[in-house]
Formats: C-alpha cells, sequence, structure tokens
C-alpha cells in the first residue's frame, strides 16, 4: 500500500482493516474500519497526524520508507488505534517531537511509556508553522477522551478531526463516495462512542464553525469533501430533541416476554409510534445503539431468572446507562414464574437517566392473559400521549 495524495504536500497514510469485527473488545464492526494517519510535507518541517493500529505498524513504516525526515508527530488522541504506531515511528525518526494536549502528554507517557522528554504540549488554538502551511490546534475534550484535540491546516482549509466525525467502514475510497453506507457507519459511531457526550459536543462543534473548512480527514473512514454532510449529521443526533421512537430491546426464554412486546409493538404502532425491536440474545448492539439516538422512550422487555432480571437485560440497562440517550420514558414489561423483584433491579440501575419518567410496568405471572394485553393497551395509550405532549408527531 502506498500513501496516497490528497492535495499538494499532503498525503493519506495508514491502513485499511478489511477484516476486523470487533472493536474495544464490545462493538461491532460489520463493515471493518481504517486506521487514518496524514502526512504534510511543508517548506521547513514535516509533520505526521496519528499513526496506526499497533498490529498494521509494518504498513504504515512501508509508506514513510521515503520519507526521510519528521520532525513532529501528532497525538490528537491517546488510544492505540491513533497513537499506538507512535512508538515504533519514533525509532525510525528518534529527533521527532510528539505534539499532544497537557492531559495528552500525560496519557502517553502512562500507556505507551513514551518518555516525556519526547512530548511536546500545545495549547488550545496555538499554531506551529511548517514554513508555508500552518497547523492550528484546537482542543476538543471528552470527544471522547479527556486528552482529544483536532488540527486545522489554515492554508488548505482540512480539518484534521481524529474519532470526531468518525466512521468505522473499510474501503478503498479516499473520499465519501457511498453516502448511504457512510452515514450508517458514522451514525453507528456516534451512537457506540460520542453519544455520551452529546452536551459536550455541541460545544465543540461551535468550536469549529468559523473555520472555512473544505475537507474533514478523520482518523477512521473515508475523508468528507462535502463537510456539511456530515456536520449536519451530527447537529441532528446531538439535538435535544428526541423523535416519535420506541425502542424494545428484550429477552424471552419461553415466548411470555416475546407475545407481550410482539404486543406491545403492535399496539404503538396502530397509534402512529415507530417502534424498533431487538431481541438481545442475537442483537446486534451496534443497531440498537443507532436507534437510541433518536428514541423517546425505552421498553425494556425481561424474562425473570430466579427472582430478578434476565443477565441479557441487565447487560441492556448498563449499555443505556453507559450510552445516555435522550429519551424521556422508560419502562419494563415481562414475565416470571413464582416471584420477582425485577422490576425494583431494573429500575434501580437506572438512575443516571436524568428527567426520565418511568411508566407503569406491566409484569405478570406465567403467559399474558386478557387483562394483561388491556394493560399493555394502557401503555401504548400512555406512550402515544406523552409523545403528543412532546410534540413528536
Amino acid at each position: 500500500m502506498k500513501k496516497r495524495n490528497i492535495i499538494e504536500n499532503v498525503y493519506w497514510l495508514g491502513a485499511i482493516d478489511w477484516d476486523r469485527r470487533l472493536f474495544d473488545s464490545l462493538i461491532p464492526l460489520p463493515d471493518g474500519t481504517s486506521y487514518n494517519s496524514y502526512l504534510i510535507i511543508g517548506s521547513e518541517k514535516t509533520i505526521l497526524i496519528d499513526t496506526v493500529d499497533p498490529k498494521m505498524s509494518e504498513l504504515l513504516l512501508t509508506q514513510l520508507k521515503d520519507v526521510k525526515k519528521i520532525d513532529y508527530i501528532i497525538s490528537h488522541h491517546t488510544e492505540q488505534d491513533h497513537s499506538g504506531t507512535i512508538p515504533v515511528v519514533l525509532k525510525k525518526y528518534p529527533s521527532a517531537k510528539v505534539i499532544a494536549t497537557e492531559k495528552g502528554k500525560e496519557m502517553l507517557v502512562d500507556h505507551l511509556l513514551i518518555s516525556p522528554e519526547k512530548i511536546q504540549i500545545v495549547e488550545d488554538k496555538e499554531e506551529l508553522s511548517l514554513g508555508n502551511k500552518t497547523l492550528k490546534f484546537i482542543h476538543t475534550p471528552w470527544v471522547h477522551w479527556p486528552e482529544t484535540m483536532v488540527s486545522y491546516l489554515v492554508e488548505d482549509k482540512i480539518l484534521f478531526s481524529c474519532d470526531f466525525f468518525g466512521s468505522h467502514v473499510a474501503t478503498t475510497d479516499l473520499y465519501v463516495r457511498d453516502e448511504g453506507l457512510v452515514y450508517e457507519a458514522a451514525q453507528r459511531y456516534f451512537a457506540e462512542i460520542m453519544m455520551p457526550f452529546s452536551n459536550i459536543i455541541r460545544k465543540n462543534i461551535d468550536k469549529i464553525k468559523d473555520l472555512d473548512i473544505q475537507l474533514i480527514a478523520p482518523s477512521h473512514g473515508p475523508i468528507y469533501d462535502k463537510p456539511s454532510f456530515i456536520i449536519d449529521a451530527y447537529k441532528d443526533w446531538i439535538s435535544d430533541t428526541p423523535k416519535n421512537v420506541v425502542v424494545i430491546p428484550f429477552v424471552s426464554m419461553h415466548g411470555s416476554t416475546r407475545a407481550m412486546v410482539e404486543y406491545l409493538t403492535n399496539a404503538l404502532a396502530q397509534k402512529g409510534v415507530k417502534v424498533h425491536q431487538f431481541d438481545l440474545a442475537v442483537v446486534d448492539i451496534g443497531k440498537l445503539a443507532i436507534t437510541l439516538i433518536d428514541a423517546a422512550t425505552v421498553i425494556l422487555g425481561t424474562s425473570t431468572v430466579h427472582a430478578g432480571p434476565h443477565p441479557l437485560a441487565v447487560y441492556a440497562t448498563y449499555l443505556l446507562n453507559a450510552l445516555k440517550p435522550k429519551i424521556k420514558l422508560i419502562s419494563v414489561i415481562g414475565s416470571y414464574g413464582w416471584y420477582t423483584k425485577t422490576i425494583e433491579q431494573v429500575v434501580s440501575m437506572v438512575p443516571k437517566l436524568k428527567g426520565v419518567e418511568i411508566v407503569e410496568p406491566v409484569y405478570i405471572k406465567g403467559y399474558p392473559k386478557e387483562e394483561d394485553f388491556k394493560a399493555l393497551d394502557a401503555m401504548a395509550e400512555k406512550i402515544a400521549e406523552k409523545h403528543k405532549e412532546l410534540n413528536l408527531f
């Protein structure tokens, strides 16, 4: 693989990971991913922006074989898929300095054992001259770690955004060409990684709004040559207002909870509410996370194991806490055999979802009966009314 020219003296380098199917031992990657690095050759200084996952370090070194000197290596973000190959690059270019935020320096020392003397701290909005090119650094803490930043190539109007605006997709397209594929990949990326930081992302989008951006070059996925495509998408995803959507993740051991879920799904649909239903035993967590971006309501369906919720339902509740979607309503439906404390346990697991109203749960003994279906009708009515009050219809 060879480096690819973006504009004069600005190159894409990196690695396409076609076969990776799991990230952080958690996040499904149905379309693989890429680890993007960028080379900028100025009239006086040469900069490498980010690196690649260490398992693909040889690919990066091959692309750098004709580069005689690197003066600076930019670490936008410490995680190994971005900075993990910095120690290898430093061996090839021992005079290079690593540039990071103050917190980034601390984390590079802790995580990658890079000598503190090799790391140069840059302040927010600080500029670095490469001679005929200028790189401006913009701190973006908590997008999505505390040390993250982006950089802007002033003369060429390129924003190097690292995880910000990224998409997990393996493609030979240097630029976004299949907008449908990249939109879903970027939406999945946002849902799984960025959604918990939506409030902070609003502030960071404000920090770049006055820049004249012609290209956005992320660290995963293709380059955006229509920046508004992804910026407008992010503005929609970080909005405070949910949509007329109910998400029902559920697990059913013997069919009782499934029957309740299917009935409720149909009852809500008849009232004009869009529903996403997910069997937690076979779910793609990424698809579930994507639907949570717009959800106004989450209904957790769970069987009872001994006296409490099914472990998969516990996992779903933990995920809900971690992702912090903008939901307004939450409830539980399901079935038990002889005794249960499921409702109390599930409710106690979601204290971090501030301002969320709990709809009266429907938790029954055995298979649902006529009165249970009536209770589900009442739940559907309550949810539809609340969505109308929120002006979601």
